[in-house]
């Protein structure tokens, strides 16, 4: 019995999961985020995987990434800079960081 919740619960986890990615990732589509960026590979900003890993196990990711998505900024990743995105709320911003992070 004990067993069958774990099972249970684990795979709600995963849904739960797939199901923010999916959204995550359709609002970086909506968001035209993917103009400039791909999960794996760097365009004209770095791929999501590579941000995930420079910030992995930086306590203050979050937030900074979610002032850069906002803001804009320049010079971390070379000398294009990226744009503020004024499309995209505060919340959202926290979403599209959050799923960039998972990122692996």
């Amino acid at each position: 019995m004990k067993r069958s919740l774990m099972i249970i619960a684990a795979l709600s986890a995963l849904a739960t999961t797939s199901a923010f990615a999916q959204d995550a990732a359709a609002l970086a589509k909506a968001k035209n985020c993917m103009a400039c960026h791909a999960i794996n590979n760097k365009l004209v900003g770095p791929a999501y995987k590579d941000v995930a890993a420079k910030y992995a196990g930086q306590k203050d990711a979050e937030a900074k990434l979610v002032q850069k998505v906002m803001k804009g900024g320049s010079g971390v990743w070379g000398p294009v800079p990226m744009p503020a995105n004024p499309q995209v709320s505060e919340a959202e911003a926290h979403t599209l960081v959050k799923w960039v992070l998972s990122q692996k």
